[in-house]
């Protein structure tokens, strides 16, 4: 009986071994030209060859050696990328002219937000972004926990997830705000304070999920709502030492020359916003080789929902902004991409390139920026970021030359990530 069982397993492996084959089937992907992460110049007449999940070759179409049943994907007029990294999303939030951040956390049920969320992830792919840094649910818990692992079964489309769950602030200082001081309002992110407190909290949200520790460095909590430090210094170096001694990296939200000063100094290794910031901040984070990550397509949609209008005057806010990410890439700060989705809507992201290429960034330099230099900013650069041979088949296709014109990103044409295409604009698998 056992030679019997023994004989149909084998068979059963023999049956196996034709399915994996075809599993592993060669791609030639052909566009125009490839733009692959590092070099600024782009490379005419490159094609690249998908084995699996994994890039196997790139060059001169007429240098790579094509297996005979290679299925060929021609994409005409085109450039190809490395699939685009969001640096800094909230997969869990929606507009705030669809509806303002208090009533998302305070009216919006936890099943809802997910729901929404499950559209914003597959919105954000089709647009490009295959990985995003998500920086916090705000007010969901750990559900971006949740989120992740349904994409990474392939339950439901979406980019690759990094993960901060719900963000760490100081007592009293985050929002909702305003209501009587007898009720207990649920937070936006999860409150913590002094050597006890962070250490629980930092440790807590590891276990609970979070890849990256977020921690809001100061906040609008001043005497007459102006921006303040919230964590002493001593704090914040105590939730740095506590997350990398697990081997996650910490992200610091700072706006203030002050706040932005005790991160760096305690190790962050990316400011979010940075809006305050002066000679003195952008010197020190270029020392430190510190990312700043300006999320300009945020500050913009917060303007137009205010009531500017592009073509008019722009606000004050927005200019000062503007100013500061020219200041900060002329002392030499290394940049994140990110946009701060979620304020405005999901799969809008290249608006974030284009607004650092209207302050001045070379749009080649802002995907580059977007690609290989968001790859090292994750720790992931052996395996997104490039159109290199072995690493993960992330790429995106677009209608003409975004590195003339970046806004070429918005024409997306077709996705592949992890060597699965996205079906876009009729160009299938």
């Amino acid at each position: 009986m056992l030679g019997v069982h023994m004989r149909s397993l084998a068979a059963l492996l023999l049956c196996l071994v034709p399915l994996a084959a075809l599993a592993q089937r060669a791609v030639l992907v052909r566009p125009n030209r490839v733009f692959d992460g590092t070099t600024l110049q782009l490379h005419e007449g490159w094609g690249v060859l998908v084995r699996g999940e994994r890039i196997e070759a790139v060059g001169p179409v007429s240098r790579l050696q094509v297996p005979a049943d290679v299925q060929t994907v021609s994409l005409p007029g085109t450039t190809l990328l490395p699939g685009l990294i969001e640096g800094h999303s909230h997969l869990l939030l929606h507009p705030y002219d669809e509806a303002p951040w208090n009533d998302q956390v305070l009216k919006e049920p936890l099943a809802l937000r997910v729901a929404r969320a499950v559209n914003h992830a597959r919105d954000t792919l089709e647009a490009g972004f295959t990985t995003v840094r998500d920086l916090g649910t705000e007010g969901a818990g750990d559900a971006d926990v949740g989120l992740k692992q349904a994409i990474e079964q392939g339950i439901v489309p979406g980019p690759r997830m990094l993960v901060a769950t719900r963000a760490i602030v100081a007592t009293g200082s985050y929002a909702p705000k305003g209501f009587a001081p007898e009720w207990e309002v649920p937070q936006g992110a999860e409150e913590a304070d002094g050597v006890d407190g962070l250490v629980r909290a930092v440790r807590g949200q590891i276990g609970h999920g979070a890849d990256w520790v977020k921690l809001y460095g100061d906040y609008r909590w001043g005497p007459h709502g102006e921006t303040r430090p919230t964590f002493l210094p001593e704090e914040l170096k105590l939730a740095v030492d506590v997350a990398r001694s697990s081997g996650r990296p910490v992200v610091v939200h700072a706006s203030s020359p002050e706040g932005i000063r005790r991160a760096v100094l305690a190790g962050a290794e990316t400011i979010e916003h940075g809006d305050g910031g002066t000679p003195e901040e952008w010197r020190l984070m270029a020392q430190k080789r510190v990312r700043l990550c300006p999320t300009l397509a945020a500050s913009e949609a917060m303007q137009r929902y205010r009531g500017w209008k592009p073509g008019e005057p722009e606000p004050e806010a927005l200019r000062a902004k503007k100013a500061a990410v020219r200041a900060a890439v002329a002392a030499g700060v290394p940049l994140c991409v990110g946009s701060d989705s979620g304020v405005f809507a999901h799969g809008d992201n290249a608006r974030e390139l284009e607004l650092l290429v209207e302050v001045g960034v070379a749009p080649a330099e802002a995907l580059r920026a977007a690609t290989s230099g968001n790859a090292r900013m994750l720790h992931m650069e052996n395996r997104i970021g490039e159109v290199k041979p072995g690493l993960w088949a992330d790429l995106v296709a677009v209608e003409g030359d975004p590195t003339r014109d970046i806004r070429a990103v918005r024409r997306v044409r077709w996705v592949m990530k992890g060597g699965a295409v996205v079906q876009k604009d009729g160009v299938g698998k």
